[in-house]
């Protein structure tokens, strides 16, 4: 039975409130470090502590360890605000903050949360999640090929990671690996590794079309020695941990979609009162504002169904990801919110014209990050797949 999630979804002043001071600080602090981390693929140093400091950084973690104690609706509002100014740095700390950090707080010990959490909270510490392997993408779980294997009070790391997000700063990351191989996805267990530990190293750093300044990296694992002590949740424990993750993953991804749409949507209709054509501004003829007319209709349609899936996510449970109504509704909110995303800043950038296709212009470094959220968390083609088996679960088979 379909659970009566709400459809329609208004922000209350805290959440607003919330969302405000995020674009203030974003617009003031991390818009200006856009154009240089897109030019030259640079990372700030200083902008993690500074986002630290504001109390930003594990916005679902309670405050006794160092977190906000806030929901992840809450958390999704602070990307979206941090997105509009700066995509890329709102990707990098989503996969600091939800991937790695949450993910942590969700499924780690005391001792795990007391050892790592606080000062990932307060930015003086960067994680990551290394799942994706090469040759494994949609099917990260079924073709792991890294290894862990018990050694007295260790086990012992072997295999490599690619597309990793923050790999190459990260202090902490994140990692799966098949602790009992023979069981295949069941026998896959979680570490969390200090990127200082010998046998870890950062094999290359890899250059990307769009955010760019949000570093990515492969990562290899030689004989890298773990405590036993670092691992997440039990062994062959990885699954659950996966799955409840990826939705939560999912229903995140779709803010940093927002605020880069509402940043193209609001260039946009900027550009149509001052650009003029014929004497007149651009925005005057039927053409262009039939498209800002599709334009605003397809960022409102995407916040209402963000904020919607971003609520009903906030419950969920340990271990429950993976299936039911929310493996649905985070597959199609994030699958329409980055297909939505790429219609806007198409629009977007047929308005600019020439402009729009000029490398250095804002619209066309926000217009070259709309493919990957296509492509990462599961494919399009992926979400299609997770959306109708949970619809058609219950039809017959042969």
């Amino acid at each position: 039975m379909t659970q009566n999630y709400p459809e329609t979804f208004e922000l209350d002043p805290e959440q607003a409130a919330i969302l405000d001071h995020a674009d203030r600080f974003a617009r003031n602090e991390l818009y200006p470090l856009a154009e240089r981390m897109d030019r030259e693929e640079w990372w700030p140093e200083d902008a993690f502590p500074k986002i630290g400091e504001t109390g930003f950084f594990g916005a679902t973690i309670p405050d006794e360890y160092g977190g906000a104690g806030m929901d992840l609706l809450s958390a999704g509002l602070v990307l979206q605000g941090f997105s509009r100014w700066n995509h890329a740095m709102g990707l990098s700390v989503v996969a600091h903050d939800n991937l790695c950090a949450n993910n942590i707080y969700r499924n780690g010990n005391e001792a795990q949360r007391r050892k790592y959490l606080p000062a990932m909270c307060s930015g003086q510490s960067i994680g990551a999640l290394g799942l994706t392997e090469p040759g494994a993408g949609s099917d990260a779980l079924g073709s792991m090929r890294t290894v862990a294997k018990r050694d007295g009070d260790d086990y012992v790391l072997n295999g490599s990671k690619i597309y990793i997000t923050n790999g190459p700063v990260a202090d902490v990351v994140l990692v799966y690996a098949k602790t009992d191989p023979a069981k295949g996805p069941k026998g896959i267990s979680a570490f969390i590794v200090e990127t200082d530990t010998p046998g870890f190293k950062v094999a290359q750093k890899l250059e990307k079309m769009g955010y760019r300044g949000s570093q990515t990296a492969e990562l290899v694992f030689d004989d890298c020695r773990v405590p036993a002590e670092n691992l997440l949740g039990g062994e062959n424990q990885g699954v659950g941990i996966v799955m409840s993750g990826l939705d939560l993953e999912r229903a995140m991804i779709s803010p940093i979609c927002l605020g880069v749409a509402e940043r193209a949507f609001d260039l946009t209709v900027d550009y149509a009162q001052t650009r003029r054509q014929f004497g007149k501004p651009i925005g005057s003829f039927q053409m262009v504002q039939s498209m800002l007319a599709e334009m605003y209709v397809l960022v409102e349609t995407m916040r209402t169904f963000t904020y919607r899936v971003l609520a009903a996510a906030a419950d969920l449970e340990v271990g429950s990801g993976g299936r039911g109504d929310i493996h649905k509704l985070t597959a199609a909110s994030v699958m329409y919110a980055a297909d939505t995303v790429h219609k806007v800043l198409d629009l977007a950038v047929q308005v600019h014209g020439g402009t729009g296709y000029i490398w250095e212009s804002e619209i066309n470094r926000l217009f070259r990050s709309t493919k990957l959220l296509e492509i990462g968390a599961g494919t399009t083609e992926v979400r299609k797949m997770i959306i109708a088996g949970e619809l058609l679960k219950d039809m017959p088979r042969d």
